[in-house]
């Protein structure tokens, strides 16, 4: 296994058949080090034939779930204790923590993933990026976009969770070029920059983390739609997780995230475990490669999304990956009507008024019971701000609609995460 990445060697550019033959030959390599290395696969593989295995053969072999995670943690970790330089944590699907260990190697690994990501959205070296997430806690992605930053030869501002007005200043005075943040901090910052006349014209890229800001035709949601209103065509959407150490970066097209040539091979899969065109809808389901602390095999992430078809503009030979729609878990049954929470969300995020809210979400699985929790601005209150009423109009469904104190509800959706919690799971089955 490498040790070592450097820029010099992505191979996004290359033609997809290039690309591909690529991605086997690192998967092959990737499934014999799980074989030899990692005490789950050693077991889960061993009824498999020991052999090579390439993109087509892969769907031969199980998928790995967030409840194996949970469940056989230790017996993922490839490495001896002496060979782990990071460890973090994540939730697993029983709520019991989850560590994710990582090597030296796969810190450069993320480094490197993080700096591709970077260069496709169009940052350059030399300059400046401002960083509104923490890199403390355990949190090993805002670990990540410092390194990534590091590694392109840009100039990392770790401003991290700071006021609006602590960011104001950093912009107004060190004029950076790129922001990376999370879409509604940053539409909240872009509103307290043109109310306080503070010229945020230097920034030219917003790489937005942890919510969408694209919907399911590509086009811009309204919290995205904000965005671009600050900084008309800033915003690079991006999905990753922990576990799969590997991110989607969209590029100077704004039309789906790419992943590094030799960073990962993606699936898309129905609830069968079956592969769907590329397209149509299903679980994003990732075989990291090149990773040796914690490597996986087909890990269903249990985010909804597809893939793109087509080329993209850009020249690059490597996939693109359309907009999270949602979370399998989070999937909605109300009155016969299937959808996610995001449908909700971005009538939400279109509002103006609106200044924070959340969903809580009762019922057995038969149907499920919505509350909507808004938060006004000016003491106005939802049904004077039709919410209610705009809803019905996007979803054709009728869902309880209360008012919250803003301070409170800013607590419940950022006081449980680094990122904002919107969808509260009350349903008992």
């Amino acid at each position: 296994m490498k040790k070592h990445f450097e820029l010099s060697e992505d191979r996004s550019f290359a033609s997809r058949e290039e690309v591909r033959s690529l991605q086997d030959r690192l998967l092959a390599e990737q499934i014999r080090y799980c074989r030899t290395e990692s005490p789950f696969y050693r077991g889960r593989l061993a009824g498999f034939p020991d052999r090579e295995y390439d993109f087509d053969s892969l769907r031969e072999l199980p998928t790995t779930s967030k409840q194996d995670l949970a469940e056989h943690n230790e017996e993922f970790f490839a490495v001896p204790v002496t060979g782990i330089a990071d460890i973090c944590f994540t939730s697993g699907t029983t709520g019991t923590p989850c560590r994710i260990v990582y090597t030296a190697a796969d810190l450069d690994r993320l480094a490197y993933n993080d700096a591709c990501g970077y260069r496709a959205a169009g940052m350059l070296p030399g300059e400046k990026v401002l960083l509104t997430c923490t890199i403390d806690r355990c949190f090993i992605a805002g670990l990540a976009y410092y390194q990534g930053v590091v590694k392109l030869g840009a100039a990392a501002i770790r401003n991290g969770l700071n006021t609006l007005d602590s960011h104001a200043e950093v912009i107004r005075t060190l004029r950076p070029e790129n922001i990376v943040g999370v879409p509604s901090f940053l539409a909240k910052l872009g509103q307290y920059l043109a109310d306080n006349g503070i010229d945020g014209s230097c920034v030219r890229r917003l790489v937005c983390i942890g919510e969408p800001a694209r919907n399911r035709n590509m086009e811009p949601t309204p919290l995205g739609a904000k965005l671009d209103g600050f900084w008309p065509g800033a915003v690079h959407s991006t999905y990753a997780s922990s576990e799969i150490v590997t991110s989607f970066t969209e590029c100077s097209a704004r039309c789906g995230g790419h992943p590094p040539a030799d960073l990962a091979v993606v699936e898309i899969l129905d609830d069968a475990g079956n592969r769907v065109p590329d397209g149509e809808v299903g679980e994003v389901t990732v075989t990291p490669l090149q990773v040796t602390g914690m490597p996986l095999v087909r890990f269903r992430t249990g985010d909804v999304s597809f893939i793109i078809p087509e080329p993209c503009p850009c020249g690059r030979g490597t996939l693109r990956l359309g907009p999270i729609l949602g979370r399998k878990a989070q999937m909605l049954k109300v009155r016969g009507t299937t959808l996610f929470p995001n449908a909700f969300f971005n009538v939400l995020d279109g509002i103006p008024g609106v200044v924070e809210y959340y969903m809580e979400v009762r019922g057995t699985a038969l149907s499920d019971e919505i509350t909507i929790c808004v938060a006004c601005r000016d003491g106005a209150s939802p049904e004077d701000l039709g919410v209610q009423e705009k809803l019905y109009g996007r979803t054709r469904i009728h869902v309880p609609v209360v008012a919250v104190d803003p301070a409170a509800a800013r607590q419940k959706v950022f006081g449980v995460s680094r990122k904002p919690v919107r969808f509260f799971d009350l349903r008992k089955y």
